[in-house]
Parts: structure tokens; sequence; C-alpha cells
């Protein structure tokens, strides 16, 4: 899980078909799988070289019913989810699911800020190890297109205390907010553009070789929503969506 709080450290694809799902990312990422991967209850377990980023949770019925697509959730280690759901409530967000215990996991809520972005928080039993973002196959930037970055990026540094670590200008987009912890950059926000319907999280995975990667995703039945295109560092990104139509981004030269 994550390292300390006010960090991602678990990332979970809510698909309509993880058999399906777990050899699209195996082929395209390069990621495997364990744990619990059949059967009512199953969950398989991501894992990249450094061991276990994330897991697979089938999307309920319920849910797909009330149009709610496949997607990506990213979890946000805290100290207290109880003080952390207080706190978030206080600020505007959103309660979605739990609090909830995960024995020999910890405590989780699945929440939104005040513009309507998912995400989870979480209070694992015992700290997980370190993880190097900058290795292949691992989550390496969280991008969040909000109606209101001001007031969103106001939003998360109350609860998670993030800092502003620089800004870009995107022209009539507005400007694009670095942010991160520690002095470390974790991500960015920005303005989302009016053909997006609702604000949400993208996470981006880092690869060695993105054309030979994308190539392996169209190849997979993936659909290219964006790019490459290059970005400040000397990297290039792609943003994609999965065959099930859970939308996700990959990194890299």
């Amino acid at each position: 899980m994550s390292p300390s709080p006010g960090k991602f450290g678990w990332y979970e694809l809510n698909t309509t078909d993880m058999d399906a799902a777990m050899r699209f990312y195996g082929q395209v990422v390069g990621w495997t799988f364990d744990g619990e991967t059949t059967g009512p209850h199953a969950y398989p377990h991501i894992r990249d070289s450094q061991g276990h980023l994330g897991g697979l949770m089938r999307l309920p019925e319920p849910v797909q019913a009330m149009g709610v697509p496949p997607n990506w959730v990213g979890y946000v280690e805290v100290a207290n989810v109880d003080e952390t759901l207080v706190k978030l409530k206080a600020l505007g967000g959103a309660v979605h699911f739990g609090p909830m215990d995960l024995p020999g996991t910890g405590r989780f809520a699945a929440v939104a800020d005040p513009q309507g972005a998912a995400f989870a928080i979480h209070q694992p039993e015992k700290p997980g190890a370190q993880r190097d973002a900058r290795q292949p196959g691992a989550f390496n930037w969280h991008e969040l297109a909000t109606s209101a970055p001001t007031a969103a990026f106001t939003f998360y540094t109350a609860l998670f205390g993030w800092q502003k670590l620089g800004e870009m200008d995107m022209g009539p987009m507005g400007t694009y907010i670095l942010f991160g912890l520690d002095g470390v950059q974790m991500g960015g926000m920005f303005r989302r553009p009016p053909e997006m319907p609702v604000s949400a999280w993208l996470y981006y995975v880092m690869i060695a070789d993105l054309d030979a990667a994308l190539q392996r995703a169209k190849d997979a039945g993936g659909k290219l929503l964006n790019g490459p295109m290059p970005v400040p560092g000397g990297a290039r990104i792609v943003q994609l969506q999965d065959p099930q139509g859970a939308m996700f981004a990959l990194v890299g030269l």
C-alpha cells in the first residue's frame, strides 16, 4: 500500500470483464495478477516488478445500470479514515461508500470531491514498501480534470496537505496546477474541456517504450483518445481507453 499519508498507494480497476482486463493490461503494461482471480468474490491483485500496486473489481450491475462506465479509482492513504471523512464532508465532499474494514488490509471509504471527481481513502493496517514511480509498470502521474481547478486544489490541500509546486499556462484551457507532497510532484489539475461531462481523475502508468506500448494497446482492442504528445521533462504521453471502456494513460519515451 501507500508509503505515507497523503500519497496515492493503491489503484483499483472497476471493470465489466476481469479476465479480459487482465489479458489487456498484461499485454500492454506487462503486469501480472495473483490472489483470488476467479469466483464470485474475485479480486485479482495487480503486480509489477516492485510488488502489488492495485486490484481489479467487478463493476456491480446496479452501478452499471446507473450509467457508470468501467473506471480506475486511486486510493490515497490517510492516518485515520473516520477523521478524514469528517473533514471531507465539512469541506463539501461526498461519501459514496463506507467506511468499511477489510481484514488484513485496513479501513477504506469511496468518496468524491466537491466537483464530483471520485477517489478513495485508505487507512492501511501496516505501511507498505516505498515504491519508485519512475520504474516501468508503476503509476507515475495523477491528473484531475475538474470544473473548478482552484477550488479543487484548495479542497485537496485542506484534506491531504498537498502543495502547489508550480503551474503552466495551457492557453484557452487555463492554468495547469502542479501538485505534490514534501516537494515531490505527484500530478496536475486543470479545467476540464466542455466536451468532458464530469470531473474525473486520470492515472498515468510509466512505460519504457511508449510507441511499442501504444501499438500493443491498439492490437489488444484499446482505443487511442489523445496523443502521443510531448510533456515537459522530455517524456511523451498517450491517453487511452481499454476495451471495456476505462480510461487510463501511459507516460514514457
